[in-house]
């Protein structure tokens, strides 16, 4: 069973800072904090990784962390796979530091880094939170600068959500995030398009069925297999 590494980020529990009291900044480098009820971090590794294998790392959140699982599965014999989630949007300056933090406990290469970023911060406008995409994507590849990075756009809502969600607001984030990728040319791996057309797979308004997380788990490791060198 793999082991599970919960950061000392832990839970955190804040009182949400009203959008009226903020304004936009064009980079994170003096950006506040706004933090939903409840923040968290998740990391996973396998127990026993193989070293004639190459390592995959996958970063999101609680929907990253549902397909992860099988995901694994379907890359088992061809890679390692970690896991980081975190409830931390782009626009917080506390992501880039909690990748850094990452760093120290995850092998210092790895191959292929699938990422994603963009259902958690509604406090954040989508100009914060495209203006921090660029700290994000450097602190991702300062983990492994000679990997393989894939961006997953940021899935659909059934219906919009107390917290902020709508698939308009969804929408803008992947169209702002797009351009930033495809600047970087950073693979994109279209989880948004896949998953519009099951969203009778929904279990509530954001997250999915197994069924839904196990389509989702069969695109990553399709497009990560691409991306794969060979086992030494």
């Amino acid at each position: 069973m793999a082991v599970m590494l919960r950061l000392h980020l832990g839970l955190i529990s804040a009182a949400l800072i009203s959008l009226s009291v903020f304004t936009p900044l064009a980079t994170t480098a003096h950006a506040q904090s706004l933090t939903e009820r409840v923040e968290w971090t998740w990391a996973d590794r396998p127990e026993h990784p193989d070293p004639s294998l190459p390592n995959v790392l996958l970063i999101g959140d609680s929907i990253t962390r549902a397909y992860y699982v099988e995901t694994t599965h379907l890359l088992a014999n061809r890679a390692n796979c970690y896991l980081f989630a975190t409830s931390a949007s782009s626009g917080d300056p506390r992501l880039p530091d909690q990748i850094a933090d990452l760093g120290k406990i995850v092998p210092s290469g790895f191959a292929v880094i699938h990422f994603n970023n963009g259902m958690h911060g509604w406090a954040y406008t989508e100009q914060q939170y495209a203006a921090g995409l660029p700290s994000f994507i450097a602190s991702v590849r300062r983990l492994s600068p000679s990997a393989a990075f894939i961006w997953a756009t940021t899935t659909p809502v059934r219906k919009p959500t107390t917290t902020g969600a709508t698939n308009e607001r969804v929408d803008t984030r992947n169209r702002l995030a797009l351009e930033i990728m495809q600047h970087q040319h950073i693979v994109i791996d279209d989880q948004n398009a896949l998953m519009l057309q099951h969203q009778d797979l929904h279990q509530d308004d954001v997250h999915f069925t197994q069924a839904g997380s196990t389509l989702q788990a069969q695109q990553v490791a399709q497009i990560i297999l691409k991306l794969l060198p060979r086992s030494k």
